[in-house]
C-alpha cells in the first residue's frame, strides 16, 4: 500500500453513503490525494434481481444521485455514474482514471462483502489500493464484545456496553470542507450526469405522491421535524395513526443522513431531565447496530434461524394463506391496512411489522424466511441486517427473540395501538362506516348491524381466515416440538 502522502489521484466510490457531508471515505480521500474523483454504480448485480421495474428504492437513489452530484458540482466535482457490474465497472473507471486507490466505506451484508473482495482483487491487480472506512455505524464487527471476547446475542447487555464505550470522538464528524478544491471534474466522456430512470430498465414510482423526498434535503427535514416532538417519541412510536416515529429510515438505508449526527444528538438531548423520549430513539439507533453486529458473526442467519434448533420447525406452509396475507385479505383489519400499507407506499409503522410478522408465522404458521423475503421486495427502506434481525426476533427464532409463547392476539393489538380506528380506515375505506368498537372485529358484528352499515362481512370485506386462539394453539404445538434451543457456540461466530 502506497503511502497516503504519496497519492495523485483518488476514486471515492459512493454505495450507501449518498451524501457529501460528514462522509468518511471522501474525507479520507481528500486528506490524502490531490485530486479526488466520485462514482456511483447502479449495480447490475443487484437491480437485476428486483422483482418489479417500479421500484421505490431505485428511484430514491436516482433522486439522492441527482442531488448528490449538484453538491459536488459546487465543491468542483462531479459524479461518474456507471450502470453495470461494480465488481467491473469499479476497477474500469479507476483504470480509465489512473487513480492510486479507490476509497469506500465499509458494508457488512455477505453479497456486498464477497462484491468487495472481488473488487480489491481486480484492483490490486492494477497497482491500485481498495481503501474500506467505518461509516454507516458508530460501532463495528468486533469492536462491541462481551468480557469473554464474544459476540453478543442479548440486547440489553449489548445496549450497555455500547453506551459506556461511546466518546465524543466516536461522534464527531468527518470533515469535508478542509479541502474541497480537492474534488476534480473527470474527463468528459466519464462525466454523463445522472441517467434518467428509464434508461436503466425502470419506471417512475411517484416518491412524491406518496410524501418521500429523497436525498441529503429530505433527510435534513425529517430530522428537524422530529427534533420538534422528539420528546414525545416513546408515548407516540407504538401508534400508527399518530405522527411518533422520525421516518428516517430510508434516510440511514441509503446514507443520506449521517448516523453521527443523528446519536449524537439523541445522545446529548438523552442526558436531559426528562428526555424518555430521546432515550428511547437512542435505544432503536442501538437496536440497528445491535442487528448489524448479528449479520456480521453470524452471517447464517440469512437463511438460518440465530437458534438453529428451529430451523427444525415443521411450519405448513399454506399458499394460500401466504397469499392472502401479502394481499392484505386475512379479515384480521389491522392486519390487511397494515399489508395495504407496505403495497400502496413501500413503508410499514414498526409496531405493525410486528404485528404483521407475527400473524404470519404463529396464526398462518408460514415459515418467517417467506414473510422477510416479501418484505424485502416490498420495503422502501429495506436493510438486511434489521429486517432479518425484526423477523427473528417476531418469529421467536432470533437473538434476544420474543418468546415463542407469547403470541400477538390481532384484536387486542388493534384495540390498543388503533383504539379509534383511524389507521384502519385509512386504508380499509371499506370499513369506515364501523364504529370504534365494531372495527376491529366486524365479524363479531350482529348481522343486521353489519347489513344496516354496509359492511356485510364475507361480502364486503373477507370473513377472517382463520380463528386466532385455534392457530395459537397449532402454533404452541409447533414450536415445543422443537423447544430449548441452545445459543449457537460463539467459536462458530466470525472472529
Amino acid at each position: 500500500m502506497r503511502p497516503s502522502s504519496a497519492l495523485n489521484r483518488a476514486l471515492v466510490w459512493f454505495r450507501r453513503d449518498l451524501r457529501d457531508f460528514d462522509h468518511a471515505a471522501l474525507s479520507h480521500a481528500l486528506r490524502d490525494a490531490r485530486e479526488v474523483f466520485c462514482v456511483f454504480v447502479f449495480d447490475r448485480e443487484i437491480l437485476d434481481t428486483l422483482p418489479s421495474r417500479a421500484d421505490r428504492r431505485v428511484e430514491f437513489i436516482r433522486e439522492s444521485l441527482v442531488e448528490l452530484d449538484h453538491g459536488l458540482a459546487k465543491r468542483g466535482g462531479a459524479l461518474i455514474v456507471r450502470h453495470g457490474f461494480a465488481r467491473d465497472e469499479i476497477p474500469g473507471v479507476a483504470a480509465e482514471l489512473l487513480v492510486d486507490a479507490v476509497y469506500a466505506n465499509r458494508d457488512y451484508e455477505p453479497q456486498a462483502l464477497a462484491r468487495d473482495t472481488a473488487v480489491g482483487r481486480a484492483l490490486a491487480g492494477q497497482g491500485v489500493d481498495f481503501r474500506t472506512f467505518k461509516d454507516q455505524v458508530i460501532f463495528e464487527r468486533d469492536e462491541i464484545l462481551t468480557r469473554q471476547g464474544t459476540p453478543f446475542g442479548v440486547f440489553t447487555p449489548y445496549k450497555r456496553t455500547w453506551l459506556s464505550a461511546l466518546t465524543p470522538g466516536h461522534l464527531a464528524p468527518h470533515a469535508i470542507d478542509d479541502r474541497p478544491r480537492a474534488l476534480a471534474k473527470p474527463p468528459a466522456p466519464l462525466a454523463r450526469g445522472v441517467p434518467a430512470l428509464d434508461a436503466l430498465g425502470f419506471k417512475p414510482t411517484k416518491l412524491g405522491d406518496l410524501g418521500v423526498v429523497a436525498g441529503m434535503s429530505g433527510g435534513a427535514a425529517l430530522f428537524a421535524s422530529f427534533k420538534r416532538r422528539i420528546d414525545r417519541y416513546r408515548g407516540l412510536r407504538d401508534y400508527p395513526a399518530r405522527k411518533g416515529p422520525s421516518y428516517l429510515s430510508v434516510h440511514l438505508r441509503f446514507g443520506t443522513v449521517s448516523i453521527r449526527q443523528l446519536a449524537a444528538y439523541a445522545h446529548q438531548r438523552s442526558l436531559l431531565p426528562n428526555a424518555e423520549g430521546a432515550a428511547t430513539w437512542l435505544s432503536e439507533l442501538v437496536w440497528r447496530e445491535f442487528y448489524a453486529q448479528i449479520l456480521w458473526h453470524h452471517p447464517r442467519v440469512t437463511e438460518h434461524a440465530f437458534l438453529s434448533q428451529y430451523d427444525e420447525l415443521a411450519f405448513p406452509n399454506d399458499r394460500r394463506l401466504f397469499a392472502a396475507w401479502c394481499e392484505g385479505r386475512t379479515g384480521y383489519p389491522i392486519v390487511d391496512a397494515a399489508m395495504r400499507q407496505i403495497n400502496t407506499t413501500g413503508y410499514m409503522h414498526n409496531r405493525l411489522r410486528m404485528i404483521t410478522a407475527s400473524f404470519l408465522v404463529k396464526d398462518l404458521l408460514v415459515d418467517w424466511r417467506w414473510g422477510e423475503r416479501y418484505f424485502a421486495d416490498a420495503l422502501i427502506d429495506y436493510d438486511l441486517a434489521s429486517n432479518n434481525g425484526g423477523w427473528q426476533w417476531a418469529a421467536s427464532t432470533g437473538c434476544d427473540a420474543q418468546p415463542y409463547f407469547r403470541i400477538f392476539n390481532p384484536v387486542t393489538q388493534s384495540e390498543r395501538f388503533d383504539p379509534d380506528g383511524k389507521f384502519i380506515r385509512r386504508y380499509l375505506p371499506e370499513l369506515a362506516s364501523l364504529d370504534d368498537r365494531e372495527i376491529h372485529a366486524p365479524w363479531q358484528v350482529p348481522i343486521a348491524i353489519q347489513q344496516a352499515k354496509g359492511v356485510v362481512v364475507g361480502r364486503d370485506y373477507p370473513s377472517p381466515i382463520v380463528d386466532h386462539a385455534v392457530q395459537r394453539a397449532a402454533a404452541l404445538a409447533l414450536f415445543r416440538a422443537v423447544r430449548s434451543p441452545a445459543p449457537p457456540d460463539a467459536r462458530a461466530a466470525r472472529r
